[in-house]
């Protein structure tokens, strides 16, 4: 194999105080293997199914019916492909994406490269930051300038669970995940969606091509394919110990990584698709009583929009699934922001201070936004919404690095992409590219 040498150019590993801590059994079974390489994936899935997703996706059904789930599909299959290629790159090269990037190129490029990296991750957390802040003040009533300041806190229980060992992480990232999934199929099963349109709803129609459905589109995109996850993973995949120089074990490792990245996506998948369905069932034909996370809280117990199914029950189940995926999200981001900050500047800190830095980049803006419009809940959620329509516009500068590393013999060896894999890579950079050209080219004739 003709890798990388990383050795020879970086003095750090990614994530170091978790680098290949969890031993993988030379001589076992498949179940055994599944087991111990199950987990990465789930941390990458969280950002799939952060409450960027939740306005995006319950939205996109309150205004468009089922119309936009084949966006939802089309995305998902998207994100199976780059977040296999971003775990391939890891574990055979030994360096995330930021460092693969800061490795090849320029000083300027990477500098710029850094910036729109750096601007995506906020983006991220600020959609995190604003579902965990809007949680707390519909759970607890705590004021959202306040809630705000408390996920500050959350980079300090990121801090202790590391001291516990990445599969405690893993673990608490897998069961959050579940109750999100089991609290919005039964909320969906309450609901009791056509089944005939939602099947429909997979097959694309041109109609999505108009202006608003668009935008409503790439803020899906951008909720659902996000550049901080192919970071992450290309990291996280680095957390099983194995000889990387042994091309079975590393062909093993790919092997059983890709089952755990594809089974959790599938679950993000599902979550994505029930909060779509769930805003198609309940709030279509409704989407102006429906500006905010806090009036689809309402909804949900007002009989008057949800009919014979609403309760305080089914909007109490909403706010502790939100809690979840902001605190599921804020693990997960605030790791995705250390690995950009030292793959690509080589800031050298501690660990509680990368930490703090990177959450208070999220949490500046969010705090200025809220101060400034006095808690108001709808500006927060346009907020929410525009972030995610910037991350489907900053996707591109991490896919096609991420596809060319991956497809390079000098970077992968005997494991770049197959041909296949360097044709439907190049088609999702291709479609996400022109669709983000299309859609700035309707908003200036919208605004001229």
């Amino acid at each position: 194999m003709k890798n990388i040498k990383r050795f020879e150019t970086h003095s750090r590993v990614s994530l170091e105080e978790v680098n290949s801590t969890i031993d993988v059994p030379e001589k076992s079974g498949f179940w055994k293997n599944f087991i111990t390489f199950f987990g990465p994936g789930a941390l990458v899935a969280v950002g799939y199914m952060d409450p960027g997703n939740w306005v995006t996706s319950i939205g996109g059904g309150a205004q468009y019916g089922y119309l936009l789930l084949s966006v939802v599909l089309l995305s998902s299959l998207i994100a199976m492909l780059l977040q296999y290629m971003s775990a391939k790159l890891g574990i055979v090269s030994g360096l995330d994406l930021a460092q693969a990037i800061r490795l090849h190129t320029g000083r300027k490029t990477g500098f710029i490269l850094w910036i729109i990296t750096e601007l995506a991750i906020m983006a991220t957390d600020i959609a995190e930051v604003i579902g965990s802040a809007i949680a707390l003040k519909l759970l607890f009533n705590i004021p959202l300038v306040i809630g705000v300041l408390i996920t500050i806190v959350d980079v300090f229980l990121l801090l202790f669970l590391m001291k516990l060992g990445f599969r405690k992480i893993e673990a608490i990232v897998i069961s959050l995940i579940l109750v999100i999934i089991l609290i919005f199929i039964y909320q969906v099963a309450l609901a009791n969606p056509d089944f005939s349109q939602m099947i429909a709803g997979f097959v694309p129609q041109t109609e999505i091509l108009s202006t608003g459905q668009l935008t409503m589109a790439l803020g899906i995109v951008g909720a659902t394919v996000m550049p901080h996850n192919l970071f992450l993973h290309s990291s996280i995949a680095q957390t099983r110990k194995f000889d990387r120089k042994d091309e079975v074990q590393v062909t093993k490792a790919l092997k059983f990584t890709a089952w755990d990245s594809n089974i959790q996506l599938i679950a993000a998948f599902m979550v994505n698709c029930l909060l779509l369905i769930l805003g198609a069932a309940l709030f279509y034909g409704k989407a102006d009583n429906l500006g905010t996370l806090t009036s689809v809280y309402e909804a949900l117990k007002d009989k008057n929009i949800s009919g014979a199914i609403a309760s305080p029950i089914l909007s109490t189940l909403f706010a502790v699934a939100l809690l979840a995926s902001g605190q599921n999200s804020t693990i997960t981001g605030t790791l995705s922001g250390q690995i950009i900050m030292e793959g690509f500047v080589h800031i050298k800190l501690p660990l509680w201070a990368r930490r703090l830095i990177t959450r208070l980049l999220a949490v500046i803006p969010v705090l200025i936004v809220t101060i400034w419009v006095g808690g108001d809940e709808h500006a927060l959620d346009i907020l929410l919404i525009d972030s995610q329509v910037f991350l489907s516009l900053a996707l591109p500068f991490s896919i096609v690095p991420l596809i060319y590393f991956t497809s390079s013999k000098k970077v992968m060896g005997n494991f770049k992409n197959s041909r296949l894999s360097i044709v439907l890579g190049s088609i999702s950079a291709l479609l996400l590219i022109l669709l983000n050209i299309y859609l700035l080219i309707q908003t200036v004739n919208t605004i001229f």
